[in-house]
């Protein structure tokens, strides 16, 4: 029987990517989806909510900086509530699947008693395993936001708090990582299912010069001039053919850029990773998990809580290493060619294939 599927995730890549091979999924068995976000999301007709405003960070403490951006994202998910709202009220759908950070959908849901189901693009949390959100709650910025979230609830009679805000549990959580990647995987109950990444096939072709390709990304968000500067002093002129995404920033900053590097605002991610021999990476989860899916190891240079808490995993099961603060040329190249590192991705990749991904994401749906 064909259904009404409405996804909700306001803005972001790496959250909402990981759904899209679900959407495709749920599209091909025949059931309606449509998607609410503040971006145009490909292959799906869109609800549009308020778009997420830029962020421009003051400068100060990493800690102030976070801080800001959860006030700042608040608000556009504040504002995208009763845009949402007034479309289910209008046109209910079957089902709802939200973004975990998305807590409009969820509290809409509720009082219009549509079944949900939360999607989780990190790492779960449970009385085992806390995810830390970098944010401590005598910080300025945390009692602002609860402040924030008192008085959202007072105007719109809902329960909410902050930490409410990532971490309210639905009757079934699908979480786009495997179980053997999640720490404390085994303490997680039924409600919480594993169903690792949805693979996305490339959409550009990309073909390399070099059997040896070097990838370089901090993901759309948090770019870093020195960074760059530093990996083409590392590999110029090498037999390495570096591909480095820079995103917004003017590649004039950069210097002298050697011949070996392809350099570019950005590249198709997964098509670049089927030929990498390694990845420098932020770790943010949507890249490690096509990389690993590739079997790609990985050299981590964390920016915020969530990426170092990713990283830690990799490096505890010996899929990748910490950036080091000497030596990088000579380090990834002896990282690359490492027996027991290729062991571990052998394995990891094998795991993850075998993971349900798209269709368990759908058949859960289905059932919920």
């Amino acid at each position: 029987m064909s259904r009404r599927v409405l996804f909700v995730t306001l803005s972001g890549a790496g959250h909402i990517n990981p759904t899209l091979g679900v959407v495709a999924e749920l599209q091909a068995r025949g059931h309606q989806v449509r998607y609410a976000s503040g971006e145009d999301v490909a292959g799906v007709e869109r609800v549009a909510l308020p778009q997420l405003p830029p962020f421009v960070p003051r400068v100060g403490e990493f800690v102030d900086i976070l801080g800001a951006w959860y006030l700042h994202y608040f608000g556009a998910t504040a504002a995208a509530y009763p845009v949402l709202r007034a479309h289910i009220a209008a046109d209910p759908p079957d089902i709802v699947c939200y973004d975990a950070t998305n807590w409009p959908a969820r509290l809409i849901a509720a009082e219009f008693g549509i079944p949900a189901v939360r999607t989780v693009p990190h790492l779960a949390s449970n009385a085992h395993y806390q995810l830390d959100r970098g944010l401590p709650d005598d910080h300025p910025a945390a009692l602002a936001l609860a402040d924030q979230c008192a008085r959202f609830a007072a105007d719109n009679a809902v329960d909410l708090n902050p930490a409410s805000l990532f971490d309210a549990v639905e009757d079934l959580n699908l979480v786009f990582v495997p179980r053997e990647f999640q720490p404390a995987g085994d303490t997680f109950d039924d409600r919480f299912r594993f169903v690792g990444p949805t693979a996305r096939q490339p959409q550009e072709s990309w073909e390399p010069p070099s059997d040896k390709v070097l990838y370089v990304a901090l993901g759309s968000i948090l770019t870093d001039v020195s960074f760059y500067r530093r990996c083409i002093a590392a590999f110029a002129h090498s037999d390495w053919h570096v591909a480095m995404t820079i995103g917004d920033v003017d590649p004039a900053e950069l210097g002298e850029i050697a011949p070996n590097f392809d350099i570019r605002p950005h590249f198709p991610q997964v098509a670049v990773l089927r030929h990498a021999a390694a990845f420098l990476t932020h770790a943010g989860m949507n890249s490690t998990m096509e990389a690993l899916y590739q079997g790609v190891p990985l050299i981590t240079s964390p920016r915020v809580p969530e990426q170092a808490a990713n990283a830690a995993r990799i490096h505890e099961l010996g899929l990748g290493i910490p950036l080091p603060d000497q030596g990088l040329r000579e380090t990834v190249v002896a990282f690359a060619a490492d027996p027991a590192i290729r062991a571990n991705l052998d394995r990891m990749q094998q795991v993850m294939r075998n993971t349900g991904g798209a269709a368990q994401a759908a058949d859960e749906i289905e059932a919920r």
